[in-house]
């Protein structure tokens, strides 16, 4: 796992498409919960709140993760929340307009709750 000094040390890592998309889930982030503070966690892109880990960003090779650590106790009305494991969950995103904003918000103002 690559090690990042800041979260805009791992988006300029990423290519240009990829960065789009973070760059545009970033600003939702901000204007939602504008109280998130940015980290690199386990090597990717995160939002923390309080020291814990709230949300992040993975980049795959087509798409990027939209993702919550606690994703698994989330209300995911859509069924969009991908993932196998005891706690995280995704979403994946392709090109901008995969972004649901207002679902993306729900999502993340449960998260923030936890």
């Amino acid at each position: 796992m690559k090690a990042y000094p800041s979260f805009d040390a791992y988006l300029a890592a990423q290519t240009p498409r990829k960065q789009t998309l973070i760059r545009t889930l970033r600003k939702f982030v901000k204007r939602v919960a504008p109280g998130l503070q940015e980290a690199v966690k386990w090597g990717n892109g995160c939002w923390i709140k309080e020291k814990k880990p709230v949300s992040y960003v993975y980049c795959a090779d087509d798409y990027v993760q939209f993702g919550f650590i606690h994703g698994s106790a989330l209300k995911d009305p859509k069924g969009r929340l991908e993932g196998n494991g005891a706690y995280v969950r995704h979403i994946k995103v392709r090109k901008p307009a995969d972004i649901d904003e207002r679902y993306f918000a729900a999502l993340l103002r449960q998260a923030l709750r936890r």
